[in-house]
């Protein structure tokens, strides 16, 4: 069985697409995360293998160890990445002052 179920994560609020969609940019921004801090660390590398060994030290253990999908999970579970729905009247009203203050 999976954990945390699917209907833990959505609660009952939002559907599974929308769910696969936020999980999947939550992963992003995991994955860009872990990047950064592994081009930092390579920055930093004197060429020694021994002094280089602590470069994985560097990178936190957490963009390290795991999965960016499971980390997502886990923070979409834990509330530390929120799903937020926004009503497409919301969105035109969003565009059409871009739109004004674009014109202006």
């Amino acid at each position: 069985m999976i954990y945390p179920t699917i209907t833990e994560l959505t609660k009952d609020e939002f559907n599974r697409y929308e769910l696969a969609l936020a999980t999947a940019k939550c992963a992003r921004m995991i994955t860009d995360e872990y990047v950064r801090q592994r081009e930092m660390a390579e920055k930093s590398s004197t060429g020694n293998k021994e002094a280089d060994r602590n470069l994985i030290n560097m990178i936190n253990k957490e963009y390290r160890d795991e999965k960016a999908v499971k980390n997502a999970i886990n923070r979409i579970y834990k509330g530390e990445y929120v799903l937020v729905r926004k009503d497409p009247e919301e969105e035109e009203t969003e565009e059409l002052s871009e739109n004004v203050s674009d014109a202006e």
